[in-house]
């Protein structure tokens, strides 16, 4: 029997697409354990603190402010920075932008704990939230962190080390791993290598409809568990 794992970074209220990817999965690592992804020179914005929402019927991007990292430290030491009002800044950007929406007050009352949870290590935070939304869209997959299991080797030796450490046999790639994965590893492994293939399909009204927004959106406009929403499996 094939046991399907997928893997990662622990990003902060990821777009559906994320979530599809831990739907198809039968174990789901959070790459936790590696540097700490920069845009930029030295900036600290990336996936893992920040993420778009439409916000004047547009894509913006919304982010949880960290303490400073220095360079090569991993994801798992990140800090969230609390000296700033960013939950309810958050909170009242929600408000402001989708108190129109259908699923506002029942997306509201789910959202809010989550934002207003207290951990303060970015990786926890994230983790805990995307394992609570995952559970209230349906999704069954077991959680593992990087941090957790042993593993070696680097870029795609440490995935395949990684599927074998929770005793997978088949991989599901994300749509833009083509550049820098190396698919041969896995056959020689004896891994099976699948691609997630997602494309997004439309969800609330078409008109306010934008590709690759946080799942907050969704949860806004529809909210019904994935496999109500979208059966044949590829939202």
């Amino acid at each position: 029997m094939i046991s399907l794992v997928a893997i990662h970074q622990p990003n902060f209220f990821p777009w559906l697409g994320y979530f599809d990817k831990i739907r198809r999965s039968d174990i789901f690592i959070f790459l936790d354990a590696v540097d700490y992804p920069r845009s930029g020179s030295g900036g600290m914005g990336s996936w893992v603190n920040r993420v778009q929402l439409s916000i004047n019927g547009q894509a913006r991007w919304l982010t949880c402010p960290l303490k400073r990292l220095r360079q090569g430290v991993p994801i798992l030491a990140a800090e969230i920075d609390d000296s700033q009002p960013w939950r309810k800044k958050v909170a009242r950007t929600l408000e402001m932008n989708y108190r129109r929406a259908t699923q506002f007050e029942r997306a509201m009352e789910f959202l809010l704990p989550l934002l207003e949870c207290r951990e303060t290590n970015l990786a926890a935070f994230n983790i805990s939230a995307i394992r609570t939304i995952a559970r209230h869209l349906g999704i069954a997959a077991r959680f593992v962190r990087q941090s957790e299991i042993d593993s070696q080797g680097q870029a795609t030796e440490r995935l395949i080390s990684l599927v074998k450490a929770v005793g997978g046999s088949a991989y599901l790639a994300g749509g833009g791993a083509g550049g820098y994965q190396q698919d041969e590893l896995f056959k020689i492994a004896g891994v099976d290598l699948l691609y997630q293939g997602f494309t997004p399909q439309k969800y609330g009204p078409a008109e306010r409809f934008l590709p690759g927004l946080s799942v907050i959106d969704y949860l806004m406009h529809d909210g019904r568990p994935l496999a109500e929403a979208f059966p044949d499996r590829s939202i």
